[in-house]
């Protein structure tokens, strides 16, 4: 028994979104996922009343990464989602948790449990944003109203990500970064609406009004050329593979072949890219606290003025941009050296609670019928040969995203660099999930063949 058993009547209280009880096809996740998505652009316009003009992102750094849109009701995005799922990491990684994930009792306790963390990281942080000014109302009797819209959007946020999780494809979560970062770079790059300067804020059109003006200013295109190399090399690493030979050796259920021989693909980034959505969550909440400590008199984390840290723990624990990059090579080495830190340790308790792990993916090839060729069936001989290739896995994916968000952060690139980096895992692993669903809906077969 759990110690989160206690809560059992709490969560009965929870509303939860149902999931099908029949076989959906690949229109009827077609329709949700679209649905959703049509519904997030909505929310993501509609303004928060009473909020003043002097209202500052306190996560623009992060702005992808938190896939809301400020100065919306989804302003907070899926903030308070991810700092949930944060902290019962740790707390299960630690064993403060005894949670088995493999059950299906305590996985639902550990999902229930994070809805509830989600919930009341989202009063917090909206009580934060207004308290500390950040999301400062036009006057005092304003300040009940802003709340409760953060509230009401975060929690909207939340059903989505359940409705998408469990109707549509892939998850919400995915689906709204990927989403948000999209509208940034369409914008950032084709944006012709004239600013009251006359200039054209997109890349493209100012570059194009620059030449016709005979004086190009060639940096304007360093963000695009930064997008395509982030864009490539993410889709390299995304098709990266160790593949494992394998044969099956016994005969179970339906469309089993003794005998026949395939090959077991372990990805590269095989942590996918949570560990970068979690580590950019984690220090972005660093500066959250900071601004609380400052506004009650002890700024022991450092100072933040107008949403940015300018000094102490928040700003050396903030990405480095601009001139600081040449002029403060210190504050960069050790933030790089944090971020990868964050990035790996988040590798490997992604893999160890997600059921990714060797032992986890030993246990069910051997409940398949899978053998490796040349050596005995046994479960333990499968666990040793995932042993060799899971963990180091673990840790060098959660390496290579990790370098590659915290570099193509540096360039400055259209969607920043993490969101780029994101949106091409999302999108190909949405792309890998259509892709199967399609094939079987052209060969039944195949369900019988993987068990579905």
């Amino acid at each position: 028994m759990s110690s989160l058993d206690i809560f059992t009547p709490i969560f009965k209280f929870l509303p939860e979104v149902k999931a099908p009880t029949h076989r959906q096809d690949f229109k009827e996740k077609g329709k949700w996922t679209i649905l959703v998505l049509v519904l997030y652009y909505i929310l993501s316009q509609i303004p928060l009343y009473g909020l003043s003009s002097g209202a500052v992102d306190q996560f623009a750094q992060v702005r992808a990464v938190m896939a809301g849109s400020f100065g919306s009701i989804l302003t907070l995005g899926i903030g308070p989602i991810i700092t949930a799922s944060i902290v019962l990491q740790l707390l299960v990684g630690a064993k403060l948790l005894n949670l088995d994930l493999s059950t299906h009792h305590d996985k639902a306790l550990f999902q229930s449990t994070q809805k509830v963390l989600a919930i009341l990281f989202t009063l917090f942080e909206a009580l934060v944003l207004v308290f500390t000014g950040s999301l400062s109302p036009i006057d005092n009797s304003y300040f009940g109203v802003l709340l409760l819209q953060l509230v009401i959007g975060a929690v909207l946020i939340l059903y989505l990500d359940e409705v998408v999780s469990k109707w549509g494809f892939g998850s919400g979560i995915g689906l709204f970064i990927a989403a948000g970062v999209a509208e940034q770079i369409v914008v950032g790059s084709f944006n012709f609406i004239p600013t009251a300067s006359g200039a054209l804020p997109g890349k493209i059109p100012g570059f194009i009004q620059g030449l016709i003006a005979g004086s190009p200013d060639f940096t304007m295109l360093i963000p695009i050329f930064a997008l395509i190399v982030v864009f490539l090399v993410a889709v390299y690493g995304e098709s990266m593979r160790v593949e494992i030979p394998i044969s099956h050796g016994q005969v179970k259920g339906h469309g089993r072949v003794r005998g026949a021989v395939g090959k077991y693909p372990l990805k590269f980034i095989y942590a996918s890219n949570m560990p970068v959505i979690l580590t950019s969550a984690l220090l972005v909440n660093v500066s959250l606290i900071a601004s609380i400590f400052q506004k009650v008199g002890f700024p022991i984390f450092g100072e933040v003025q107008q949403g940015k840290a300018i000094s102490g723990l928040a700003l050396w624990l903030s990405t480095p941009t601009g001139s600081v990059i040449f002029t403060n090579p210190l504050r960069v080495l050790f933030f790089a050296i944090v971020y990868l830190l964050c990035c790996v340790l988040f590798s490997w308790l992604w893999v160890e609670i997600s059921g990714l792990n060797a032992r986890e993916v030993s246990k069910k090839l051997y409940q398949s019928g899978i053998q490796i060729p040349g050596f005995r069936s046994s479960k333990r001989q499968l666990y040793k040969i995932m042993k060799k290739y899971i963990p180091p896995l673990t840790i060098l994916g959660g390496l290579f995203v990790g370098l590659l968000a915290f570099g193509a952060d540096l360039t400055g690139a259209l969607g920043g660099g993490t969101g780029v980096l994101l949106t091409v895992g999302i999108v190909y692993r949405l792309y890998e999930e259509i892709a199967q669903e399609q094939l079987m809906e052209m060969h039944p077969m195949l369900r019988n063949f993987l068990g579905q």
